[in-house]
């Protein structure tokens, strides 16, 4: 205690500091440490408390909705095909026209098809020349039949003398049996000539099928009719409005081959999306939900839909290999099923086949509807 006062009166400037420096300090850094430590207090705090509430946000604001990524632009399309087959000789469109239904897109060499019909018609002509001509057949006169009785008579006739002449030893046995084989052939020369009127009439008749026309005409006019029909499928065109798809494949002088899709025809009338939903999302999905379309090619386009159907089975089950789970190492895995949303509004901007799209459905309305 001694010693450090002896310092202090040593040295003035120890014994007697200036007056504002162990006040500022003390002022200073005493309040500082306690605000310190209610800023890190009320941060541990409140991150948790607005993680919560964020949470709880996010989870309510999924309440009553379920969504989807999982969803394309799908169009119904046609893979138009030739009825006959022959050389391409007119194509009318090209890729990605826009036609209308029974509009010409392309036309097959015609020329084969219209000798066809001349050799109907030459059929024709032939078949009514051949029922002419059997018209006037001897055996549908009846002249056969009659010189084939007038024979039998004559035989019956001569056979009678013969067997008097047997009987009295005037003639031959020989004689005798020559009689008896003229009269037996006169009678088959009758059979054969009323079989032969039979058929002639037969030939003339006319069919059940057919009635008042002769077979053979009304079979080369069946021909004409053929040959007039191919005629007219060398022209083809569409089957429905539509857009016009891979017409690279429509090359003049081509062979065209009967049943072989030469173009295909997206029906853009019949655009609606599919959305791919996880089985655990359809508890509350009903037909007639009110659906939003967003579309990853359009970003800030959003259309209404409904529900127009739910399928009638997973993506699995339509698949070309259906997965078989009856084995040992079997994973469950969460199904989708398709759902059909039918597209109410009118877009403004070009609604493509494939297109990727997310689809909420608001599954409360309707629940309050059936309530």
């Amino acid at each position: 205690m001694e010693q450090s006062e002896t310092m202090a009166e040593a040295d003035p400037q120890i014994a007697a500091p200036q007056a504002g420096d162990a006040p500022q300090g003390a002022a200073g850094e005493a309040p500082a440490k306690p605000s310190r430590k209610l800023g890190r207090m009320a941060l541990m705090i409140s991150l948790p408390l607005l993680l919560l509430i964020g949470g709880g946000l996010y989870w309510y604001s999924l309440q009553g909705k379920v969504s989807t990524d999982n969803a394309y632009v799908k169009q119904d399309m046609v893979s138009v095909s030739a009825e006959v087959g022959g050389k391409l000789v007119e194509v009318f469109v090209k890729e990605g026209q826009q036609v209308q239904q029974g509009q010409l897109l392309f036309r097959i060499d015609p020329e084969p098809y219209k000798l066809q019909i001349e050799q109907a018609r030459a059929a024709i002509a032939g078949a009514q020349a051949n029922v002419t001509a059997l018209s006037n057949d001897s055996a549908l006169s009846g002249a056969d039949i009659a010189a084939a009785r007038e024979d039998i008579a004559f035989a019956d006739a001569t056979l009678a003398r013969q067997q008097a002449l047997w009987k009295r030893g005037f003639t031959t046995k020989a004689d005798l049996e020559a009689a008896q084989h003229a009269a037996a052939q006169a009678r088959e020369q009758l059979r054969s000539a009323q079989a032969q009127q039979t058929e002639a009439r037969a030939k003339l008749a006319h069919g059940p099928a057919v009635p008042g026309e002769n077979p053979q005409i009304a079979a080369a006019r069946a021909q004409l009719a053929q040959a007039q029909l191919s005629l007219t499928r060398t022209e083809v065109r569409a089957p429905s409005a539509g857009r016009v798809a891979q017409a690279d494949r429509l090359q003049l002088g081509q062979q065209v081959v009967t049943g072989l899709p030469m173009l295909t025809l997206v029906e853009t009338g019949s655009t609606y999306v599919e959305a791919n939903f996880k089985e655990t999302d359809l508890a509350d999905m009903r037909v007639g939900q009110r659906a939003k379309l967003e579309f990853d090619a359009y970003p800030g386009l959003e259309l209404e839909g409904r529900v127009s159907s739910i399928g009638a089975g997973t993506g699995s089950e339509f698949s070309v290999l259906p997965a078989q789970n009856a084995t040992g190492n079997w994973v469950k895995v969460t199904q989708r099923v398709p759902v059909r949303i039918r597209i109410e509004d009118t877009s403004k901007r070009p609604l493509i086949a494939g297109l990727s799209t997310t689809v909420t459905v608001y599954t409360d309305e309707t629940a309050k509807t059936d309530k």
